[in-house]
């Protein structure tokens, strides 16, 4: 029974499937992605679909939303934040997927989704926990607990929490913010968004196995790494 953390996609519905195939997921296994499957990318109407597709393949896996999920449900006139940031964010491309243009209201806009996938982006979580670990999707705010923590943080918060130690026994994993390489602050944070989307790569952590599985863009084959050797070579 493993737990896999899987980084932001944006429209990148290949290099999944790669991963997916490299991983072999079983019944008892937990996936937990990380948000942002929205925008930027081509891929958003398929990539949606594949994800609903796998809610049947593993019962256990685990959406959390992004703030590109939390901007297009503005957008479209549902809860959520900065509607008027959602098109230079990326959400043309999203639009572009379901064959819907720039130019109609949002309201127009998602009542032209697929009511399936309307569905299930309202219904994405905002955290999940597996002691050690507690999975979001930009991070917390360090020095405030956990049951007080804000949604705007957790969607959004990016160099408050970088800059500070949090006191949380938890080892938070997030995406959100694009690197080439994962960002390694252990034990207190694990950052898994390599920026795909950018021409970079796709990053899982597989966390019984302390190895990180990654998908270059467009390769057809997954490459792993030894997490530990390589905290252990970084403290030589």
């Amino acid at each position: 029974m493993g737990v896999f953390a899987i980084g932001d996609l944006h429209g990148c519905p290949d290099e999944l499937e790669v991963l997916l195939g490299r991983l072999g997921i079983g019944a008892d296994d937990t996936l937990v992605f990380l948000g942002d499957y929205v925008d930027r990318g081509p891929g958003v109407r398929a990539l949606i679909e594949r994800l609903i597709r796998l809610r049947s393949e593993a019962p256990r896996t685990v959406f959390l939303r992004g703030n590109h999920e939390d901007m297009l449900l503005a957008y479209v006139g549902l809860p959520g934040r900065y509607p008027e940031a959602y098109l230079a964010n990326g959400g043309a491309a999203t639009l572009a997927s379901y064959g819907v243009p720039t130019d109609v209201p949002g309201a127009v806009a998602g009542s032209r989704l697929p009511p399936a996938h309307l569905d299930f982006v309202r219904t994405l979580t905002l955290m999940h926990r597996e002691d050690p670990y507690l999975f979001v999707h930009a991070g917390i705010r360090p020095g405030v607990a956990l049951e007080k923590q804000t949604e705007e943080d957790l969607l959004w918060i990016r160099e408050e929490f970088f800059a500070a130690r949090h006191d949380l026994p938890l080892t938070v994993v997030f995406g959100h913010t694009p690197q080439r390489e994962v960002r390694l602050g252990l034990p207190f944070h694990l950052g898994l968004d390599t920026g795909l989307v950018y021409g970079n790569k796709l990053s899982c952590f597989d966390v019984a196995g302390r190895r990180l599985v990654q998908v270059a863009r467009g390769a057809r084959r997954a490459t792993e790494r030894d997490l530990d050797a390589e905290l252990s070579a970084a403290n030589l």
